[in-house]
């Protein structure tokens, strides 16, 4: 009996006046693109193509069935309202794009699709256009009901994980109650088992204030709400050790751990980031479906120049592959 075919990985295109379409059609030029499905506008990518000077065909994705040949891109079409300019977000487009993530959701809810890469978006074009976006991961865990979303950016060996994302800083003490905390750790082991298939993960707790509070001297939420869940943590069997101070999270005197969880954006992703920028990979754990993206922006200044690396766009694919097992 022969097998069933591999369901295809679906990825969104992303802003359309940045790198996005060009690290999507960068996939087909390495050889990437057969278990994938593009969803965009194929005129734009078919213009983009020919700007940069890039043999990729543009064939519309008609058939679950249906695999993309070398040097080709299938596409599922979703039309852009307004004429593209490289550089220049065009809040018109807006709906357009978050309509193509909601397809791509929705395919990989129905079966269509095993998994979701997508490349960035500019999230000021969004708020422009009157819709309130604050990132993929919230607009995300809205379409599919989850209650507790949970970034982690990947590079290698290091994850990173964080119990807040985008807000003030001024707003992260109060956001961080034992109930978050509790349920940020809770999927971040869950995810860490059953996505990474890591038998007993450890994770590493960052404390909030520098120095993890100084024993209370520079803040109380060490002593009043992230040293109480880590130890309720313990008590339910869970490796999970903090919280330190973030400044020696992760050097090698914190010990081994899986994951670190940092308590806001940028106290973990400096971090990441350095180790490994342009190959690193975002995902959104505490979803009904994979996700992975790519860890940098939309790159306005050098879209349609060729410039753009496509390293984290193929390593977001590498990992949604894994994770899906495609």
């Amino acid at each position: 009996m022969n097998a069933p075919p591999r369901r295809p990985l679906v990825v969104t295109s992303g802003e359309p006046a940045g790198i996005g379409p060009e690290i999507c059609l960068a996939l087909a030029r390495s050889g990437r693109s057969r278990e994938l499905v593009v969803i965009g506008d194929p005129e734009l990518l078919e213009a983009r193509a020919a700007k940069l000077g890039w043999q990729v065909s543009i064939r519309e994705f008609d058939s679950p069935e249906a695999r993309a040949a070398p040097g080709e891109l299938l596409v599922m079409p979703q039309a852009l309202p307004n004429p593209n300019v490289c550089g220049t977000p065009d809040p018109a487009n807006a709906r357009s794009l978050l309509d193509g993530i909601k397809r791509a959701v929705e395919g990989c809810t129905d079966g269509l699709f095993s998994g979701l890469v997508t490349a960035p978006l500019q999230k000021s074009a969004i708020n422009d256009a009157g819709i309130a976006f604050t990132g993929h991961t919230e607009y995300l865990a809205e379409l599919v009901r989850a209650p507790t979303p949970v970034m982690l950016l990947v590079a290698g060996d290091l994850r990173v994980a964080l119990a807040s994302t985008h807000m003030p800083l001024k707003a992260v003490p109060g956001y961080l109650t034992r109930e978050r905390l509790t349920a940020v750790i809770e999927v971040l082991h869950r995810d860490l088992s059953g996505r990474f298939r890591i038998a007993e993960p450890a994770i590493l707790v960052c404390g909030l204030n520098p120095h993890a509070g100084e024993g209370g001297h520079l803040g109380s939420e060490e002593r009043e709400v992230i040293a109480p869940v880590v130890a309720a943590m313990k008590k339910r069997g869970l490796d999970v050790r903090g919280p330190v101070p973030a400044d020696t999270a992760f050097t090698p005197a914190a010990g081994r751990a899986d994951a670190v969880l940092a308590m806001y954006h940028d106290q973990g992703l400096p971090v990441l980031k350095y180790a490994g920028f342009g190959t690193a990979v975002n995902v959104t754990l505490g979803l009904p479906i994979v996700r992975t993206s790519v860890d940098h922006g939309t790159a306005l200044d050098i879209a349609g120049t060729g410039k753009a690396d496509p390293g984290s766009m193929l390593a977001a694919v590498e990992l949604a592959a894994a994770l899906v097992n495609v």
